[in-house]
């Protein structure tokens, strides 16, 4: 319990400070915290959809559906997909591929990530779209390929905000349905997400006091780094 509550904070915190990473946070504790990696995802992305409501419902009036709807249509179906594939999946394999994930999402943000561009067309939407609905449903770090879009089809702060927490929260949503139907929405899971939400409120809470003070490319550094390390101990554990 108090490893959760810790790494609540510590990925809300995260959340609250770059606009994403509450999933890929904490599902490098969540797989060894609960009784199996598909409740792992079911907690995390119910966890998820806290940070995201309040945003979406104070900032509602930015969100352009017209870039919304492609990208978010087509990680829906190919999230369901991914989900199905965790049912059939071993937890063992299902942990080597988080390891693998983390690490190249590592890799990618500290190496490549300021260097790539994307166009807001309808294609991209929907590669971006088949490449989140994987990782999210897979991982539940369905965060990085998304933002890629968000970040070139919004020209304000709040336009790019209201867009990605709405994104999160509807996704999230669909996954614990899809998550739900899989039997992963299990009492531990909901014991586990009321000690979690007061966490998370919490990590919001400070991220939100400290957004100035702490350099961005400082905190993303650590946050890189920590994921490899998560990574490498997946695999090799």
């Amino acid at each position: 319990m108090i490893l959760l509550i810790l790494f609540c904070i510590g990925a809300a915190f995260v959340q609250r400070v770059s606009g994403f990473g509450f999933g890929i946070f904490i599902m490098t504790i969540l797989p060894y915290l609960m009784p199996s990696y598909g409740e792992a995802t079911a907690l995390s992305g119910l966890l998820a959809a806290v940070t995201s409501i309040l945003i979406v419902w104070k900032m509602h009036s930015h969100i352009s559906w017209r870039r919304l709807w492609p990208i978010l249509f087509t990680f829906i179906i190919v999230s369901y997909v991914s989900v199905k594939f965790v049912s059939s999946a071993g937890d063992i394999v299902l942990k080597r591929m988080l390891g693998v994930m983390l690490i190249l999402a590592a890799v990618w943000f500290m190496f490549f990530s300021r260097h790539i561009r994307v166009r807001p067309s309808i294609p991209v939407q929907v590669a971006m779209g088949t490449l989140s609905g994987v990782m999210g449903g897979l991982f539940g770090m369905q965060g990085p390929p998304a933002v890629l879009y968000f970040l070139a089809c919004t020209g304000t702060k709040e336009g790019y905000i209201a867009l990605t927490q709405c994104y999160f929260l509807v996704g999230n949503l669909m996954m614990t349905v899809f998550r739900a139907g899989e039997g992963y929405l299990t009492a531990d899971v909901g014991k586990a997400w009321c000690v979690g939400v007061p966490a998370v409120l919490l990590g919001t809470w400070l991220g939100s006091k400290v957004f100035d003070r702490i350099p961005l490319n400082v905190l993303r550094t650590i946050i890189y780094i920590y994921m490899a390390i998560s990574g490498a101990v997946a695999i090799f554990a």
